[in-house]
């Protein structure tokens, strides 16, 4: 059943919450939803039925955490086929003529680097869902409440590769507009929509009201339809039950909003009963929903998307990385230190490049399995979109496979062999091409050969079921020592293919002026030319800065930076370094051992942690001297980024990563019994099996040297109280999930308090500050970074006692 075909007259409407249906019916914090399935039957079937009543044209299995990984908790991982086909086979029971969609949640556990899941244990858990689901019966899959966007582009790829069900994929958001992982709802979309989705949207997150401006944002640049599945506002507990602050009507009310700014889907998530969705149902037929389907071209990374062509700037692409003519590169390369990649690339974006160009083609190395390693570390170091460039097609796959956002493939020429291997590896992973305009006839001659060949390659692309957004073409900027010409016959075909083609352009910079003298003069001579002929994207060497210079004028000059802002912004400072090139800065902070431990925290570089360190304490500075007077202020000024949303997440782990492997080494130096600024426990409340941010909380807590006692999750009041006579902790902290263990939450504060004088520190993504202290916590960490102020607080203020 292809229920999606109906968006062209009409709007859908997706069920409400099981979970707290099923809470209504008797689920016990500490049971497993899922396998109600086979214990309750009866009752998930009259929950489908309610829905289906109040005109659900969609409902969802209770299959949310029916992975093997997350059922592990449950010692139910061998009975992922059984639950996920008796769950499709309730659902198609009370669905009659309606459609069945098989929920699939997130794992529960943080991707790496970042955590221990691998993308490959993501994906085969996924998949086992997906093809019994699909063997059961399910009309779609529908992946849901997603904070991580590889994460979901190992669930979508699960369901396309092995099944043909239809796919939609939610993701969901903070307070500040991101999913946990960084991820804003534009480049949500713009990292997953490629993927053959069927349609992307939100869940969970906030009510109807706070949600409109996610489904506008992502409304900007979907190509396909928007899903909004809003809670009924936020939950607070009354009487020991959890209940949500917006009644039916409101919510319904506040929907209207959602549709006018894009959804052409629209359903409930946490804390919605038949009622709700009754409602809705009656009403979302009287709303005028504004679905459009944009075409933008744009690239993506885990936190920051870029668009190219139209009247963005164009788009600078760091050449840096590209051992092509780099011996020293070559060599690092052959002999896997990768250090120096990685210092070119940090190098790279502080210098203004908008994405970077990764190529480590180098002969005798195994590039198939050396380019996703490289890819996987440098979007751990960078918040830039990639550019994967290598001749080697399985490595190109290979690295599109595990990025984090919409790459862009470094390219496909003209050429039939070229064409049937490249292209369909940008139809399946949803990435941007460059098309190289070099056919099996060879090199083009002049400005209409060009645009023959780039009318191939656009053609070929579109049979393959590429969007023309997603190919940008490369004029080929050929040598103009060999052939004068050459230049101007560039130019006129990057106005020739935009006109004729409507797509985006591209030129590599630098084979320009090969051969002749002072070539930095004919690459910037070249360049401003090519600005004002509509070029919208170059390879070029960012530390090149007279070349920078010339870019970001001609811009301002062409209308390309609106309002000079960019020109403004990069030349309006007195910078006393300006002139200063980035290597001869480095050259000098190698010399200061301590200045260097700090960038590299700063920049979350782990390489040379352990000679930085142990140089600084053969200077005889002491092992706490340099956890004060370096590390600490290093991870202070990471926490200021992370605040002022320069930073996110994935960079709040990885400068943690490196102060562990800092502190191994200082530990070492240590006298017994120094270093511990204090003891904490942490827990995960009774009932709730979710551990990911406490997790991450630990880290960061140990990073700044504290000692964690972890007792993990679903821990028992009674288990608190005794680590606490045990360790005497003056603070515990105490995360939940789950709005059903909010309640324990509330319990184990009370038990604390009658045992023990100790402050409590509170979080978890179903709080807020207001009812952390109804529940009679001392402090509500809203984050990570939060959670180290109150300790540094609470710890402050005992030692002043």
């Amino acid at each position: 059943m292809d229920i999606l075909k109906n968006l062209k007259n009409s709007v859908i409407v997706f069920d409400g919450a099981m979970g707290t249906m099923l809470q209504m019916k008797g689920l016990k914090t500490g049971e497993c939803p899922e396998y109600y399935n086979i214990t309750h039957p009866d009752i998930v079937y009259e929950i489908h039925k309610s829905y289906i009543d109040a005109g659900a044209d969609v409902i969802e299995t209770n299959t949310f955490g029916a992975n093997r990984i997350k059922l592990k908790a449950y010692n139910l991982s061998g009975d992922v086929p059984l639950i996920v086909r008796s769950a499709v086979k309730i659902a198609k029971k009370a669905a009659g003529d309606k459609a069945v969609a098989l929920s699939m949640g997130p794992i529960g556990e943080l991707m790496e680097p970042f955590g221990k899941l691998t993308f490959d244990e993501a994906y085969n858990a996924f998949s086992e869902v997906a093809v019994e689901g699909e063997k059961a019966g399910a009309d779609l899959a529908l992946i849901e409440t997603m904070s991580d966007i590889l994460e979901a582009k190992a669930a979508i790829l699960a369901v396309k590769e092995n099944t043909n069900l239809k796919v939609i994929c939610t993701m969901t958001f903070q307070e500040d507009g991101r999913t946990l992982m960084g991820t804003d709802p534009v480049t949500a979309v713009v990292s997953l929509q490629g993927l053959g989705l069927d349609a992307i949207g939100v869940n969970c997150s906030t009510g109807p009201d706070m949600m409109a401006d996610i489904v506008k944002k992502m409304s900007e640049v979907a190509r396909i339809p928007i899903l909004a599945q809003p809670n009924a506002g936020m939950p607070h507990l009354k009487d020991g039950k959890t209940f949500y602050n917006v009644s039916p009507e409101q919510f319904v009310h506040q929907s209207k909003k959602l549709l006018e700014c894009g959804a052409s889907i629209v359903g409930g998530c946490c804390g919605t009963t038949p009622e709700f969705i009754k409602l809705l149902k009656n009403d979302a037929y009287n709303v005028e929903h504004k679905s459009t389907m944009r075409k933008v071209t744009a690239v993506s990374s885990n936190t920051k998307t870029v668009f190219i062509g139209e009247n963005n700037p164009i788009c600078i692409i760091g050449e840096r990385i590209n051992p092509t003519g780099k011996k020293r590169l070559s060599a690092a390369i052959k002999e896997g230190k990768f250090n120096i990649l990685f210092d070119e690339a940090s190098s790279q974006e502080n210098l203004g490049a908008d994405m970077l160009d990764i190529n480590i083609g180098v002969p005798g190395i195994d590039e198939e399995k050396l380019m996703p390693y490289v890819v996987s570390q440098i979007q751990n170091i960078v918040n830039l979109p990639l550019q994967i460039d290598s001749s080697n097609v399985k490595a190109i796959e290979n690295a599109v496979r595990i990025v984090r956002g919409k790459p862009i493939i470094n390219s496909v020429s003209a050429k039939e062999k070229s064409l049937q291997e490249v292209l369909p590896i940008v139809k399946k992973y949803g990435t941007n091409v460059i098309g190289l305009t070099i056919s099996d006839e060879g090199l083009p001659r002049n400005a209409e050969e060009r645009l023959k060949n780039a009318e191939k390659i656009v053609k070929t692309a579109f049979d393959y079921g590429i969007p023309k957004e997603d190919i940008i073409i490369d004029c080929i900027a050929l040598t103009v020592s060999s052939e004068q010409t050459a230049a101007i016959e560039t130019l006129k075909a990057i106005k020739l293919v935009k006109s004729e083609l409507g797509v985006s352009t591209i030129i590599g910079l630098s084979n320009i002026s090969y051969g002749l003298p002072e070539r930095q003069l004919i690459n910037t001579a070249f360049l401003a030319m090519a600005a004002s002929y509509g070029l919208d994207a170059v390879i070029v060497n960012p530390n090149d800065k007279i070349t920078m210079d010339i870019l970001n004028a001609s811009m301002v000059l062409t209308t390309r930076d609106a309002r000079c802002e960019k020109y403004i912004q990069t030349y309006k400072k007195d910078d006393k370094i300006s002139n200063i090139s980035d290597a001869t800065i480095e050259e000098k902070l190698k010399k200061d051992a301590s200045q260097m431990l700090y960038k590299n925290i700063l920049e979350g570089k782990k390489a040379d942690i352990d000679r930085l360190v142990l140089e600084i304490l053969n200077e005889g500075v002491e092992p706490l001297s340099i956890v004060d007077n370096t590390i600490i202020p290093a991870l202070k000024d990471v926490g200021d980024k992370y605040d002022k949303g320069i930073y996110f997440l994935p960079q709040l782990l990885n400068s943690a990563e490196v102060v562990e492997s800092a502190f191994k080494v200082l530990k070492e130096k240590m006298p017994k019994g120094m270093g511990s600024k204090g003891k904490i426990i942490l827990a995960t409340v009774e009932g709730d099996i979710h551990d990911i941010g406490k997790n991450i909380v630990k880290v960061l807590l140990e990073n700044y040297g504290y000692e964690v006692i972890d007792l993990g999750k679903d821990v028992k009041p009674s288990t608190i109280v005794d680590e606490l006579k045990r360790t005497k902790a003056p603070l515990v902290g105490l995360s939940a999930l789950m709005t059903t263990t909010l309640n324990n939450m509330e319990k184990t504060i009370k038990i604390l308090r009658k045992e023990h004088d100790v402050k409590i520190m509170v979080g978890g993504a179903v709080l807020t500050k207001d009812y952390a202290m109804k529940i009679g916590a001392d402090y509500y960490g809203a984050n990570a970074q939060e959670a180290v102020r109150i300790a540094d607080k609470v710890f402050s203020e005992l030692n002043k006692e």
